[in-house]
């Protein structure tokens, strides 16, 4: 693929790619609404000092242990799910 080919490909196309492949091959529906909340946890989580691909496993892991009637952040979310925090810690390789 050439540069100019991919620089015009928008970043939300790449992270709803990325999160269908870090879903481990598992059916997970990724909605436009799934990706806005990753992406928002991505960016919540930033300053924490793991690596780029590290945080979106993570947001991705947490984003699918949530339900469709979820209607907190996902950062808001883990502060009251400790167990699912911990397992995606772990699914991502966070240190």
């Amino acid at each position: 693929m050439s540069n100019i080919a991919a620089r015009s490909i928008p970043k939300h196309l790449l992270l709803i790619s990325l999160s269908v492949i870090l879903a481990g091959g598992s059916a997970v529906a990724v909605t436009t609404d799934d990706v806005k909340w990753i992406n928002q946890c991505v960016k919540d989580n930033s300053d924490e000092g793991a690596k780029r691909l590290v945080v979106l496993k993570y947001c991705t892991c947490m984003n699918n242990k949530m339900t469709d009637e979820d209607t907190q952040s996902i950062t808001e979310w883990e502060k009251t799910h400790s167990e699912e925090q911990k397992a995606c810690e772990e699914a991502a390789g966070w240190e």
